[in-house]
């Protein structure tokens, strides 16, 4: 492990919050552990906040990462209590960001990336990040960021089968039975996750081919899910993103 992780020593809790395109993801951690975790709705924001700081009293710093529709005022609200941290592109990173728009690279996406240089140091990272939206990030062992891929999550494609044809049904994730489907609904489950299966298939080979060796990293709601069903050897981490935001607020502690 890296030594900047086992040499950092909290002396109180950290509130990491993940505010993502459908839900809000929170855990409380003292020492790089998850105390408790927590998964609610955006419009309970406040007092779902609230409920967690009257738990945990010893909570000092909020530290959140958004790339959802919601303002900081709704946060700096408990700033008279703790304090506020807002995850942004100003921040130092532990990578070289050599994305050709760097600004526009989603703070979901850089979090993600710092959690697998300062989790797996000095090794090819390719981070999977199966939510609304599927993202693969890649760093290269030099710690530098070269780009990757977005493409629609699970859901997206169920809905978006439903909503842009006149008589498809709208479904939810089943696994499919086989890869034959031999009814509509069956075919749209066998279309849905067969095809994200092999599309992450696909992007896993084509970076073996560049690549001899790298650690694949797969998180996000889907990732459990998903996890079984790839071909190719992964480290599957639900908890990635909120334990990445973790870590580069530590990092971003000690080199401030």
């Amino acid at each position: 492990m890296n030594s900047y992780l086992r040499n950092f020593n909290l002396s109180s809790m950290i509130l990491a919050v993940d505010v993502g395109n459908t839900r809000i993801k929170s855990a409380v951690f003292e020492n790089n552990i998850i105390l408790e975790q927590f998964v609610f709705e955006k419009n309970e924001l406040q007092k779902k906040i609230e409920i967690i700081l009257k738990k945990h009293q010893n909570i000092s710093d909020l530290v959140v990462a958004s790339v959802g529709s919601i303002s900081k005022e709704d946060f700096l609200v408990f700033e008279k209590d703790i304090k506020i941290n807002f995850i942004s592109h100003q921040d130092q990173f532990p990578f070289q960001n050599l994305y050709e728009t760097p600004l526009t690279l989603g703070i979901d996406r850089m979090v993600l990336s710092a959690g697998a240089v300062l989790q797996f140091p000095k090794q090819n990272r390719l981070v999977i990040d199966a939510g609304t939206c599927i993202t693969y990030d890649f760093i290269d062992e030099n710690n530098n960021y070269l780009g990757g891929a977005i493409s629609p999550g699970i859901r997206l494609r169920y809905e978006s089968l439903h909503n842009y044809t006149a008589k498809l049904p709208l479904l939810t994730v089943e696994n499919p039975e086989n890869f034959i489907g031999n009814s509509t609904n069956k075919s749209i489950h066998s279309g849905v996750v067969n095809g994200v299966v092999h599309e992450m298939d696909g992007f896993i080979n084509q970076y073996k081919e560049q690549y001899s060796k790298f650690t694949i990293i797969l998180t996000g709601g889907d990732g459990v899910f998903l996890a079984k069903r790839l071909k190719n050897t992964i480290f599957a981490n639900s908890n990635f993103l909120l334990e990445s935001l973790n870590h580069t607020f530590q990092y971003k502690i000690k080199n401030d």
